[in-house]
């Protein structure tokens, strides 16, 4: 996967999610922060929370490293679907790419509701299948098990590991673990090429697709609030009556 991310068409991928994840968290005020997987985009950079943590599980530990190799920018190691964090402690959780390629991507977003304060963020972005990198992967992986050597795991696109999910099938897990989807986009619509140059020569059409087939896009982005039904207190379906008093009243008369 960190292979993947350092290619052309990692970088083109990773520069329009780092703008959408600039975008959506700019303005999102609270106290805790907390990035799932990554370390290669920093989905965090343009918040303002004062606590702010990347947490990775152990085996990913070496893709955090700092440019000079001196220490890791992690800061959490931890599993996505066993977070540390007390129940409604967390106002923000960003999630790329996290949920494709967990074991459980269902039990990590019941993991991420438990730790979110109502009214709490979780900003995510996947792959989507119904594109035509989604779909040049699908039949790699086809001709890969059929054994065709010529369109075998060579022709992969996008990284071998990870189950993809789509974009409305994410929606109903959210919706289903009390969360409301509050904005959504698609980007990256140019053809699945693995040079900058064939990249470049594409690049018109980011602003087509945008225009006329906005699903298509080869990532999808999604930030949903978890919100929590309060309830109401009735009172009593009665009108409560004036007591009566049953001792006589002394009046006093002036003559």
């Amino acid at each position: 996967m960190t292979d993947w991310f350092a290619t052309a068409p990692g970088q083109y991928l990773l520069a329009w999610e780092q703008a959408q994840f600039d975008l959506a968290v700019a303005d999102l005020f609270g106290y805790n922060a907390v990035q799932l997987g990554l370390a290669e985009l920093d989905g965090l950079q343009a918040n303002r929370m004062p606590h702010r943590w990347l947490a990775l599980p152990e085996e990913l530990l070496g893709d955090a490293m700092a440019p000079e190799g001196s220490s890791p920018r992690v800061a959490l190691i931890t599993d996505a679907a066993a977070l540390p964090f007390p129940a409604a402690s967390l106002d923000l959780v960003v999630l790329p790419h996290t949920l494709e390629f967990s074991a459980d991507p269902h039990h990590v977003l019941r993991e991420v509701e438990r730790v979110l304060v109502p009214e709490g963020r979780v900003v995510i972005s996947g792959f989507n299948p119904t594109s035509l990198w989604g779909l040049r992967q699908a039949r790699g992986r086809v001709c890969g098990r059929l054994g065709l050597n010529a369109f075998g795991a060579s022709s992969l696109y996008l990284p071998e590991a990870g189950d993809f999910i789509g974009h409305w099938r994410l929606r109903d897990w959210l919706r289903l673990l009390g969360f409301e989807v509050e904005a959504d986009r698609f980007g990256c619509y140019r053809p699945a090429m693995r040079t900058e140059a064939w990249l470049q020569r594409y690049a018109w059409l980011d602003r087509a697709g945008a225009r006329w087939w906005p699903i298509f896009g080869a990532v999808y982005f999604v930030v949903a609030v978890k919100r929590v039904r309060g309830m109401r207190l009735l009172g009593p379906a009665w009108k409560p009556r004036r007591a009566t008093s049953s001792a006589p009243v002394s009046v006093t008369h002036r003559h």
